[in-house]
């Protein structure tokens, strides 16, 4: 209905979609060129500007086919599980899926068999068809990269300078979707919606201790138990850092407000006092 619409075109101008007239603005335009969700066209442009191309251009693709990872048949939970853990990232679940997708292409150059791709994908409770929708999906937002002559980064995927610009191109276009754990048990609370959300089973850091403060997800699903979906832990200070400051000024009060705000009180007396220096 209307609400939603007037709630896309608010999410379009806080993502600098839009110029002053209300028109697509030259940002909103390249952006219009990837068959994507307005979210995951600014953090591909992000990504330019961070260089993590390489990288965000296999995340998008990952999140934009289906779920790779495949309901484990009951009996064997544990062991799917223990499989896909041989995958989990410390930095989240984006992360995570790029392992994920490299190793299915390390499987897939080492085999030109298609049965041994598939064997592969079974014995590690993998989507194979997932992952190839992902391959396609990937070579697509290259020649749409190419084509528009974006430059695309060197992969440098496992450098602690890359892990940061990732979530740095990320949060770009996600700065919406922040939610904090408030109480050490992995109830998320949406900084946007206010609403609680649990993470997502398919999620690597669901059922360990480590559980992050602060994440940024990739969806909230009401159908799945109130779920969000593709998480990574982010630092207040990076989501202050990177969030447009009338998006966050425009946020209803909230104690996650606050804090955000202490975080970043502390923040800004380091960048007057820089300025003062000069």
């Amino acid at each position: 209905g209307p609400e939603s619409l007037m709630q896309a075109l608010e999410d379009l101008d806080y993502l600098a979609a839009l110029d002053n007239d209300g028109n697509l603005s030259e940002f909103g335009i390249i952006m219009s060129e990837f068959p994507l969700d307005p979210q995951l066209s600014k953090s591909i442009l992000a990504s330019c500007e961070f260089e993590c191309v390489d990288e965000m251009l296999t995340i998008a693709a990952m999140v934009t086919a289906p779920n790779c990872f495949l309901h484990a048949p009951p009996g064997t939970e544990e062991i799917a599980l223990t499989c896909w853990r041989k995958f989990s990232h410390p930095a989240g679940d984006h992360f995570t899926l790029i392992n994920v997708f490299n190793a299915f292409k390390e499987a897939s150059a080492n085999s030109a068999d298609q049965c041994n791709n598939e064997k592969w994908c079974r014995h590690y409770f993998l989507s194979c068809s997932a992952l190839k929708m992902a391959e396609l999906i990937r070579a697509e937002l290259v020649e749409i990269m190419k084509r528009i002559e974006l430059p695309i980064s060197e992969p440098d995927f496992g450098s602690k300078e890359n892990t940061l610009n990732i979530k740095k191109a990320l949060l770009s276009g996600y700065f919406m979707h922040m939610a904090r754990d408030i109480d050490g048990s992995g109830n998320y609370l949406m900084l946007t919606h206010r609403q609680v959300a649990q993470l997502h089973p398919f999620s690597s850091y669901y059922n360990t201790r480590e559980i992050p403060e602060w994440v940024l997800f990739h969806e909230f699903s009401i159908a799945e138990d109130n779920c969000i979906r593709i998480v990574s832990e982010v630092s207040p200070d990076l989501f202050m850092e990177l969030v447009p400051q009338y998006y966050f000024s425009n946020l209803p009060p909230s104690e996650n407000k606050n804090i955000l705000q202490e975080v970043s009180n502390h923040l800004s007396p380091v960048s007057s006092m820089k300025e003062e220096q000069k």
